[in-house]
C-alpha cells in the first residue's frame, strides 16, 4: 500500500481537503505573460523539491527523456512517482501549489474535486480501500529549470495532466485528461456534485439547437463508442466522420460551439488559455468540427468529439449506465511539447537539451 497506516482513509482524505482549502485562499492567479507563468511553475516546483528528501527526490526526479514522460495513464493503479501519501503536510500544500500554478481557479477547483471523487467511491464501494484520495502522483522529468526543457507531470484515477517547458520558458499543456465517477454524485454526503456538468450540458445543448439537416451531419452515430479514442498508449489522430464544421452553424450555434471548447482550454491560466486558442482561430475557426453519438436524453450513453486542424477534444459518458465522463485534450502536432522540440533538436545539440 502506498498509503500510511497509521491513517484511516477518511483521515488522509481529510487531510488533503486541508491542504486543498488552504492552498484555494493563499495561492491567487496572478496576471503575468506567459513567459512568467513558466518562472513561476518553475519557482513553485523548486521550493518544492527544496522540501523533501533524498528519497522522496530519487522517486521524483527523472531525466527528461525518460520513457514515463510519455507514458501517461488515468486508470486506478499503482504508480511509479511520487505520491501524495509519501508527502508530509506541508510539502502537500507545495504539491497543491504546483499544481495551481498553471492552472485557472476552475481548472484547479475540477483537479480537486475529482481527486475528492475517490473518497465519493470509497464509500459507495463499501470502504474499498483501493479508493484513495492520497494515491495521486507527481512527476518531474528533467530538473527545474528557467532555461533549459523540462517537464512535470500530477497523475491518479481521472486525472493525468502534462506540463512540458521548452527551454524553460514555453508552457505545453497536453496532453490533459480529466474524469469523473461518479459524474453526478447521487447518494451520500456530496449528492448532487457534477464535477464536468458544464461540459456535458453545453454540448447537449448545442445538438438540440441543431436543424434537422445540421443534425444528420453532426450525429455520426446512434451508438456512443464506449471510451475516448484518443487516450493513453497513442498518437493524436483526427477522427472520422468529423461532424459538421463550424462554417455550417448559425452565429448563434457557433458561440455555443466557441463557449465549449473554451470551456477546455479556460480550465488554464488566462495567459495560457489565450496563447491556444490563438493558435486555434489561426488555423481556422470554420474548419472546427464538431460530431455527437449516441443518445440525446440526459442519463443516456453519449460522446461528443471538438476536432479542428490543430487540436482534437473528446467527451464520453457511457460507463455505469451513462454516469462515468472521461474527457480528453491533445494536440496533433504538440503533445508534449512534440512540435516546439523538434525545432529545439533542430537547432541545438541533444545532450545540451536532455541536461
Amino acid at each position: 500500500m502506498l498509503s500510511s497506516p497509521r491513517f484511516s482513509v477518511r483521515q488522509r482524505t481529510s487531510r488533503v481537503c486541508t491542504a486543498i482549502a488552504a492552498a484555494l485562499l493563499v495561492f491567487g492567479v496572478s496576471q503575468s505573460s506567459g513567459h512568467e507563468v513558466a518562472k513561476e511553475i518553475f519557482e513553485a516546483a523548486e521550493i518544492l523539491i527544496k522540501s523533501l528528501d533524498d528519497e522522496q527526490r530519487t522517486v521524483l526526479v527523472r531525466p527528461f527523456d525518460h520513457e514515463l514522460r510519455t507514458d501517461w495513464q488515468f486508470i486506478p493503479m499503482e504508480r511509479k512517482g511520487l505520491s501524495f501519501a509519501k508527502l508530509k503536510p506541508h510539502q502537500r500544500l507545495l504539491a497543491l501549489s504546483l499544481l495551481q500554478t498553471p492552472l485557472s481557479h476552475r481548472g484547479f477547483s475540477q483537479s480537486l474535486q475529482i481527486m475528492t471523487l475517490e473518497q465519493v467511491l470509497h464509500e459507495l464501494e463499501k470502504q474499498n480501500p483501493n479508493r484513495d484520495a492520497e494515491k495521486y502522483h507527481l512527476f518531474f522529468f528533467g530538473e527545474p529549470s528557467i532555461t533549459k526543457t523540462w517537464g512535470w507531470r500530477i497523475e491518479g484515477h481521472h486525472l493525468s495532466l502534462s506540463f512540458t517547458l521548452v527551454d524553460g520558458q514555453t508552457v505545453v499543456s497536453t496532453p490533459a485528461f480529466l474524469g469523473t465517477s461518479p459524474a453526478e454524485v447521487r447518494e451520500g454526503s456530496q449528492t448532487g456534485m457534477r464535477v464536468l456538468a458544464e461540459e456535458e450540458d453545453l454540448a447537449r445543448q448545442l445538438v438540440k439547437n441543431l436543424s434537422s439537416d445540421q443534425k444528420k451531419i453532426a450525429v455520426t452515430n446512434e451508438t456512443a463508442p464506449p471510451d475516448v479514442i484518443n487516450g493513453p498508449g497513442r498518437s493524436a489522430s483526427p477522427l472520422s466522420p468529423a461532424g459538421i464544421s463550424a462554417k455550417n452553424l448559425t452565429e448563434p450555434q457557433q458561440q455555443m460551439l466557441r463557449g465549449l471548447i473554451r470551456l477546455y482550454i479556460d480550465k488554464l491560466r488566462p495567459e495560457l488559455a489565450e496563447r491556444d486558442w490563438e493558435k486555434i482561430e489561426a488555423a481556422g475557426f470554420e474548419k472546427i468540427h464538431f460530431a455527437w453519438s449516441g443518445q440525446l436524453m440526459p442519463g443516456k450513453p453519449h460522446y461528443y468529439c471538438l476536432q479542428g486542424p490543430t487540436f482534437i477534444i473528446e467527451y464520453d459518458n457511457t460507463q455505469n449506465n451513462a454516469n462515468h465522463v472521461h474527457t480528453v485534450w491533445r494536440d496533433f502536432m504538440n503533445d508534449f511539447g512534440a512540435d516546439l522540440l523538434k525545432q529545439h533538436y533542430e537547432s541545438a545539440p541533444h545532450q545540451e537539451l536532455i541536461k
